[in-house]
């Protein structure tokens, strides 16, 4: 299946869909960036030109409200035939959204990707969307999650995303200048209040950039997308582009505005022109010298499923849905097995070999490994991570698998760790919250660890190591995996016996 090329046959919508989450970028485009980063990215649906092409993603509808007005949008509702940012067939309650989830990672095992979008903007729901993300963080920790929002309530939540795991924001920033902002925006809604005009704009402006700023500043990865709008904001989105490379923004989409009456939108109903092609690809390549740019991006619906440019949603209607049986331990293994596979292809591709473990015995199990890594190398102390990579040693090599997002809980010296933070009335310290997200690992790999977490870091069964400090990171895991080998735990009992 090939990346249809961008089509002027459905608007964009803030915070909706793949309009604001993006899908579909070049490889190229993804080459200069830090290995850290690419890490993070090149398996992503949404992101990787090769990865959409095996790995699928899905969208829930579970927020509704939003709270700024655009004018190039007009959400509908219950509009199965049209496929454009902000329609949604079936609203969802989190719930219902959770079994949804489930049944679409079972039934299509390729899906890694859960994003919310809208069609409202998810911050505008923040009860509804964040109840969503921790239903599935517990119920189905291999997907991984994205949040696509207008900005205006961002830094108000960005706590809140980090601590649930959220890699990827997407952030619709179509200018700086409140003037040109007014052209765009009728209206937000700020602290209760309708705010119009130049005004409005400008406060939507200062939350973005705030908010940017702040998911940047926690090592979120964040995305900016742009709606290219001629006459009003095209050669304005050169300054956008600088300013939130700036910011710490690591991809910059700019979209061509679709203005369609019968879609009613405003823009549509006055005729606003949209761009030609030649038009955006004059203001991409214009943007391209200050900040890396998607190419691609498919517009789709704030209820898709499936790989990108099918939408299988209609599968997976609330009555389809009700009568559907899933096992999903089962489905699990075989997620596990169809990413493995893919993963393989995808680095044949790639031209990575990863070389086979050697000196493991037959038959071993693998073992998944928490490292405070930095720039691709056991560089952080275990106090100061914000996020721990994690990976799985077996004897087929090393793997990264996810990032897991941890909460600063030592500001001080390297004896981190004496006097562990416990927020007022919470039931448990920050080093407790952190130790329950590595839940799962074995092992956690740092440059320097106190005595406090090691301590409580072995009563939970993860065992601490400093002992690979500033070794790069596949290497440090393979060297630990090997030692973990010749104690013998790495095989059954019978078996462990037999090598003893």
């Amino acid at each position: 299946m090939e990346l249809p090329v961008i089509s002027n046959s459905a608007p964009a919508a803030e915070g909706g869909g793949c309009a604001s989450s993006g899908c579909g970028t070049a490889p190229d485009a993804l080459s200069h960036l830090p290995d850290h980063i690419r890490a993070k990215v090149q398996d992503h649906p949404c992101y990787s030109e090769e990865a959409h092409h095996y790995f699928a993603r899905m969208h829930v509808a579970v927020a509704p409200a939003c709270n700024i007005q655009c004018n190039y949008c007009n959400r509908k509702y219950d509009c199965s035939n049209e496929s454009r940012p902000g329609v949604v067939s079936e609203l969802l309650t989190p719930d219902q959204a959770i079994k949804k989830v489930l049944a679409v990672a079972a039934e299509i095992p390729q899906m890694t990707v859960l994003g919310i979008a809208g069609p409202g903007d998810p911050l505008a729901n923040p009860g509804r969307t964040f109840e969503t993300f921790e239903q599935l963080s517990a119920r189905a920790p291999d997907i991984k999650l994205c949040v696509s929002t207008n900005g205006l309530n961002l830094p108000q939540y960005v706590d809140r995303i980090a601590q649930h795991n959220i890699d990827h924001v997407t952030i619709t920033i179509n200018c700086v200048d409140p003037e040109v902002g007014a052209r765009i925006y009728p209206w937000i809604y700020w602290e209760n209040k309708r705010i119009t005009g130049v005004e409005g704009a400008r406060i939507l402006i200062e939350q973005q950039q705030k908010g940017l700023q702040m998911l940047t500043e926690r090592g979120i990865l964040v995305k900016v997308n742009s709606v290219l709008i001629p006459g009003v904001n095209d050669e304005h989105l050169k300054e956008v582009s600088k300013i939130v490379k700036a910011k710490g923004a690591f991809l910059h989409n700019v979209m061509p505005l679709i203005a369609e009456p019968e879609h009613g939108t405003y823009y549509g109903i006055m005729e606003q022109p949209e761009p030609t092609p030649e038009q955006l690809q004059e203001l991409q390549d214009a943007c391209a010298g200050d900040m890396a740019m998607m190419r691609h991006c498919r517009q789709c619906r704030a209820d898709a499923v499936g790989l990108l440019g099918e939408d299988r949603g209609d599968e997976f209607t609330l009555d389809k849905i009700d009568v559907m049986d899933v096992d999903y331990e089962a489905a699990m293994v075989r997620r596990k097995v169809v990413h493995d596979e893919i993963i393989e292809k995808l680095d044949a591709k790639r031209g990575i070999v990863k070389p086979k473990a050697e000196g493991i015995p037959e038959g071993s199990r693998p073992v998944l490994m928490a490292v405070a890594g930095k720039n691709g190398v056991v560089a952080e102390h275990f106090g100061h991570a914000k996020e721990f990579l994690i990976y799985e040693a077996s004897p087929e090599g090393v793997r990264f698998l996810s990032h897991r997002k941890t909460e600063l809980y030592c500001g001080g010296m390297d004896a981190c760790g004496d006097g562990d933070v416990v927020d007022e009335g919470a039931t448990e310290s920050l080093l407790d919250r952190n130790i329950r997200v590595l839940e799962g690992c074995e092992v956690v790999l740092c440059s320097k660890i106190g005595y406090e977490p090691w301590g409580k870091l072995e009563a939970a069964g993860i065992a601490p190591n400093g002992e690979h400090a500033m070794e790069p990171i596949e290497d440090a895991v393979m060297a630990v995996y090997k030692e973990i080998a010749a104690t013998g735990k790495l095989l059954p009992a019978a078996e462990s016996l037999k090598v003893a």
